[in-house]
């Protein structure tokens, strides 16, 4: 009985340690390649090598994506500034909410939900899967929502080309991944984006 308790125990405390959240490294704001280059090699990729992109990239991408460039004002336009999405962040160490003011991955699913984000194999594959949902209260009108989507995968595919990463935007979204995130009824997942370095 000794031996299950502790073994127990030892579960318990590296679940713990191994899902957490995570704070970001300040994005760069500056540098890079020229806005010309990196919408010259823009472009989508379907094969992705499992290897792992940085904390600082990760953080440049969030940033672009929907951070903060003025006082509560985001680095990408809203219809009538309803700023009404949230980013999801899946990894193999779980499923995070961006927090843009702290800069910050809040653990939502301590579960590697990569898979549940698109019926494409390569999305388990990738190192991180973007999830775009968007709050209905906030912004009633989908058509606006989904135009304001995509400023958002713009900005992240445009990034992704700046930093020599593989991208893609995806409509076809797993039907599991919203029970798996415990969204409420006013939330609506849009798109995600799968984010890695290509396959050779």
């Amino acid at each position: 009985m000794k031996k299950i308790v502790i073994c127990g125990f030892a579960v318990v405390v590296a679940a713990s340690v191994y899902a957490q959240n995570i704070k970001l490294p300040a994005p760069q704001t500056s540098g890079g390649k020229p806005l010309m280059e990196a919408i010259a090699l823009r472009q989508s990729a379907r094969s992705y090598d499992t290897k792992a992109i940085s904390e600082q990239q990760l953080s440049n991408i969030l940033w672009a994506a929907y951070g903060f460039n003025r006082p509560e004002k985001r680095t990408v336009p809203s219809a009538n500034n309803k700023q009404a999405f949230e980013v999801y962040v899946a990894m193999e160490s779980g499923m995070y909410l961006y927090d843009a003011a702290a800069n910050t991955l809040e653990l939502k699913v301590a579960k590697d939900l990569r898979e549940a984000t698109g019926r494409q194999p390569f999305v388990k594959a990738a190192p991180v899967n973007l999830v775009y949902v968007y709050d209905t209260t906030r912004q009633p009108n989908e058509n606006m929502a989904y135009a304001d989507c995509g400023f958002i995968a713009q900005n992240v595919y445009l990034v992704c080309a700046a930093e020599g990463l593989a991208t893609v935007v995806r409509g076809m979204v797993g039907g599991a991944l919203r029970e798996e995130m415990s969204l409420p009824a006013d939330k609506k997942v849009v798109m995600a984006q799968t984010i890695g370095y290509a396959a050779e």
